[in-house]
């Protein structure tokens, strides 16, 4: 079992950059591959950024591509998400995600990772 715990929200004005990360207890964190997700009011859950678990592999949700950026540093159990050039419509709760063997075919749907962290909000002023 992983516990994830992220951090690093908060308030910022459109344009700006705000890192999150994601600190997990537990063994062999490196057998996860690590989601980011996000959920607005009102809205579903959206697939933010993905990466493997070695950090070789990375995948991103349209709406951020070119703006976001997800590493990984194992030694430290820990999974960030770099967001620049913020958007109002960026503003959601932002959720961390683990999951083991995940195929590179499903690292977008929220339903298969089975470990989630509390989450952490983003408020982007226009």
């Amino acid at each position: 079992q992983v516990q994830l715990v992220e951090s690093g929200g908060g308030l910022v004005q459109a344009g700006g950059s705000l890192r999150l990360s994601c600190a997990a207890s537990g063994r062999d964190f490196s057998r996860y591959a690590m989601g980011w997700f996000r959920q607005a009011p009102g809205k579903e859950r959206e697939f933010v950024a993905a990466i493997s678990g070695r950090g070789g592999t990375t995948y991103y949700g349209d709406s951020v591509k070119g703006r976001f950026a997800i590493s990984r540093d194992n030694a430290k159990n820990t999974v960030y998400l770099q967001m620049n050039s913020l958007k109002p419509e960026d503003t959601a709760v932002y959720y961390c995600a683990a999951e083991t063997f995940l195929s590179a075919n499903y690292y977008y749907r929220a339903d298969e990772y089975e470990y989630w962290g509390q989450g952490t909000q983003v408020t982007v002023s226009s």
